[in-house]
């Protein structure tokens, strides 16, 4: 495109320079600095052409940005729900880890505590069962009386739901309670990861008490990373699900990654803007979560108002277009213009019905410059 300018500019200071010097009639009028009136023979030899505005399928694409993103069933933080200081652990903030990996060493008296209680209300319910099964048969024969058996089945109704409780306690603190016995009671209890991935932030140092409600290590899965963009409120009506998105980084722009839309949402916060997500279709370690991201989304092929690239000319940082007024006189017009193929540049201000300069308007700029600078 740059070519082609200083080729145009080139022809237009042939065309309009001292090899051509046109007579009284011919000197252009303009009613004010954006206006230009050409000669026949200005026109002709710039080979000026006239045309309207085209509604042409463009595939359009539109320039987002935004970062990755992790959906929260992918993102894990691990606590102790009994508490217990931290006596081991080698994990660090990256560190990659597999389901079922232990991850870290606590230990607590109240784990003793619970291991003890345990296996005693265990042989308590071995106890009660057996006594239940006998006072039972004694009802049969009514060698005891009915309120002796109605207070044996209590207390073996409330050892079962002690029982109960303390094995799902033991659960919590991963204590496989049937390998447990009184030669295998521990001080110190396993975490384990629960999800393949890694270690995004480690919150404890060895040493340091760890209650209930304190997050100790900070999981993710990337294997289902999102791409959450951020869209403005005008452009929302453009976007669906299952649309493609090519997304890509500052760092290494000829890397491109294939994402769908999986979801637009359509709540707005402050400013216009909303939230679009996609998927990435495949995996690559070199995503991390928290990256930002540039991504171009590619929209549905509607019919809009288009221009040959040579109608559109750039000067100081806007694009315009040259109007026709009345013959060989136009006026040069601001534009906002879309993305552009095939030769073919898509016009988003309103040109319906107006005449345009589709040929030679970079040498109708030129004319339109010298002649302010002239004047």
């Amino acid at each position: 495109m740059k070519h082609k300018s200083y080729l145009a500019i080139s022809l237009a200071l042939i065309f309009f320079g001292c090899n051509h010097k046109p007579s009284l009639q011919e000197q252009p009028t303009a009613n004010n600095e954006n206006e230009v009136e050409l000669s026949n023979e200005q026109a002709k030899n710039i080979n000026l052409q006239i045309g309207e505005v085209q509604f042409r399928e463009v595939n359009q694409h539109l320039k987002l940005q935004g970062k990755i993103d992790v959906p929260p069933q992918n993102l894990i933080s691990i606590s102790i729900p009994l508490g217990g200081y931290l006596k081991a652990t080698n994990m660090l903030p990256g560190t990659r880890v597999s389901k079922g990996q232990a991850i870290a060493t606590l230990e607590d008296p109240q784990y003793i505590q619970l291991q003890q209680d345990y296996l005693s209300i265990k042989n308590k319910l071995s106890y009660a069962t057996k006594e239940l099964a006998r006072q039972k048969e004694l009802n049969l024969s009514k060698a005891n009386s009915d309120k002796t058996l109605q207070q044996v089945e209590t207390e073996h109704y409330n050892l079962k739901v002690e029982h109960r409780a303390l094995l799902e306690k033991l659960k919590l603190i991963n204590i496989d309670a049937s390998k447990l016995n009184e030669d295998r009671i521990s001080r110190s209890i396993n975490i384990y990861s629960p999800i393949n991935g890694y270690i995004s932030k480690v919150n404890v140092n060895i040493g340091k008490y760890v209650t209930p409600s304190d997050v100790i290590f900070e999981l993710i899965n990337p294997t289902d990373i999102h791409l959450n963009l951020t869209v403005f409120e005008k452009d929302l009506n453009q976007i669906s699900v299952g649309q493609r998105v090519i997304a890509y980084n500052n760092t290494k722009p000829n890397i491109k990654y294939e994402t769908e839309v999986i979801l637009v949402s359509h709540n707005i916060a402050e400013g216009g803007r909303s939230e679009v997500h996609c998927h990435f279709e495949k995996y690559n370690k070199d995503l991390i979560p928290g990256m930002y991201m540039n991504a171009e989304l590619q929209l549905q092929n509607l019919k809009t108002q288009t221009l040959p690239q040579e109608a559109i000319v750039s000067f100081e940082n806007k694009d315009y277009v040259f109007v026709e007024l009345a013959k060989n006189k136009f006026i040069m017009t601001e534009v906002s213009i879309g993305s552009s193929e095939n030769g073919y540049t898509v016009i988003q201000s309103n040109l319906k019905d107006k005449k345009i300069a589709t040929r030679g308007a970079y040498s109708i700029l030129m004319k339109l410059k010298n002649t302010a600078d002239e004047e």
